[in-house]
């Protein structure tokens, strides 16, 4: 789409929405940090969903809505298990 993306990790971790969690020991806190991750992908996807709709683009919005409906899957499943 006529700009060149990030290539590095070093530039991945300056723009990351999600920030890096060290040294997480609980099974229940690393779930939670999990949950956490998932909103903001699922948020930012479907900004992606508003996106390419507007621009036409069926095969990326058609994608996206299949990897959101696995990541909402997975977060009931998380959730589940936290007893939510």
């Amino acid at each position: 789409m006529g700009a060149t993306p990030a290539h590095n990790y070093s530039d991945y971790l300056k723009v990351a929405t999600i920030k890096e969690t060290k040294e997480v020991t609980d099974g229940t806190k690393s779930v939670e940090l999990i949950l956490s991750s998932f909103k903001v992908v699922i948020d930012l996807q479907r900004d992606l969903l508003d996106i390419t709709d507007k621009a036409g683009d069926e095969g990326t919005n058609s994608q996206m809505s299949d990897y959101i409906t696995e990541q909402e899957k997975e977060v009931w499943m998380y959730n589940s298990y936290l007893g939510k």
